[in-house]
């Protein structure tokens, strides 16, 4: 069980280096070579007691830089420092116990209160990383340290507008129609935008993500009224289809054609969903809404680099992408932490419909709807 702790901390230490969090991380590490180091010295000196004085030597070690690790944590969160105070503990027992001396209930109240402590730390690590915000709370730094720069924040790498103004609005849609792209939220996470006016945008997009060419683009809308001005070539099933998921977070993917530039696409037609298919989704949130008048259709993608987790919350994509983008329209933490749900509507007059990938809309209760519309 020992040799099981050491295991769980050393996962709990890359997923603080993956967060940039070299402090966490480090004594994760730490602890973990100490928790495994503990486990074997108890196996290894039954078999071997020469040793003794080699392992307590380690300990005397292990208890001067966890001392500085203490220090160090003091400056960060509750969490790391009940961990390092619990391994300081540890290590005495350590100690003890190479010098023949460990009570027994010393070694137990120790070992429960540590991995008690351990088990909340790696449980919060993991959460928080997945989700990208934090979940489990870690409590907040004992002692900050002291800046004569702390009035004085680093401005932001790029406009950042707030969504409740007009002239937020307005700032963002400025740079989208002029072949800006910009972080915008939704109503599921947030997303890049760039206007499907310019197509050398919709490439910007690609590399700020370093997303594959083969993945393609979807579009936004503001109402289905836009699509129907269009009139592309949808069956009555596909429309009443539509009505019933418009708007909310289900895209549907549908034949491209040209009436595409009569919705407003324009340039961006060949860099917007594949040759043949073109997934277009109507949010419901009426702060992108009133962008998407002020711009035209969108061609929009998450938030992140390719292959990492979605941007929940403004501040992720200004820390992540910021210095790429020419805007980001501050709107707090998002509705959900999960993309939309993708349904494949090509095939519907010929039998039905496909999910191509399910996010925040259950595929039960998309292929519910669909039911119900094709029934009627």
């Amino acid at each position: 069980l020992i040799l099981i702790g050491g295991f769980v901390q050393l996962l709990a230490g890359f997923l603080a280096f993956r967060k940039y969090d070299h402090l966490g991380g480090s004594a994760f590490l730490t602890f973990s070579a100490l928790w495994s180091s503990y486990g074997a010295t108890r196996i290894i000196s039954a078999a071997y007691p020469s040793l003794q004085n080699g392992f307590a030597a380690g300990a005397v070690a292990f208890l001067v830089l966890n001392a500085f690790l203490s220090i160090l944590a003091s400056s960060f969160n509750v969490v790391l420092l009940c961990v390092t105070l619990a391994m300081e503990l540890l290590s005495v027992c350590f100690l003890l116990f190479t010098l023949e001396n460990l009570p027994l209930p010393l070694e137990i109240v120790t070992l429960s209160i540590f991995s008690i402590i351990c088990f909340y730390g790696a449980t919060a690590s993991l959460a928080n990383c997945m989700f990208g915000k934090d979940l489990l709370l870690m409590g907040p730094p004992l002692f900050t340290a002291w800046s004569s720069k702390k009035d004085t924040p680093d401005p932001p790498p790029c406009v950042c507008p707030k969504s409740h103004c007009t002239s937020g609005l307005r700032t963002i849609a400025e740079l989208l129609n002029t072949g800006g792209v910009c972080g915008v939220p939704t109503d599921t996470v947030y997303a890049l935008a760039a206007s499907c006016k310019h197509p050398q945008a919709i490439e910007k997009v690609y590399r700020i993500k370093e997303r594959p060419q083969e993945k393609p683009i979807c579009i936004f809308i503001s109402n289905l009224e836009q699509l129907r001005a269009a009139a592309p070539p949808i069956s009555p099933l596909l429309w009443e289809f539509m009505e019933n998921v418009y708007p909310g977070g289900i895209g549907c993917i549908i034949q491209k054609g040209e009436w595409l530039k009569k919705l407003g696409v324009g340039a961006g037609y060949s860099r917007v969903g594949t040759q043949d298919s073109i997934m277009i989704r109507v949010p419901d949130l009426t702060v992108l809404v009133h962008l998407i008048d002020m711009t035209g259709p969108l061609a929009i993608t998450s938030a992140n680099p390719s292959g990492e987790v979605d941007s929940t919350h403004h501040d992720m994509v200004i820390s992540r992408l910021g210095h790429k983008l020419e805007g980001v329209l501050c709107d707090g933490e998002s509705d959900e932490v999960v993309a939309s749900t993708v349904v494949n509507c090509t095939k519907i007059d010929e039998g039905g419909i496909t999910i191509v990938r399910e996010g925040c809309i259950p595929a039960g209760k998309v292929m519910q709807i669909f039911e119900r519309v094709k029934n009627r």
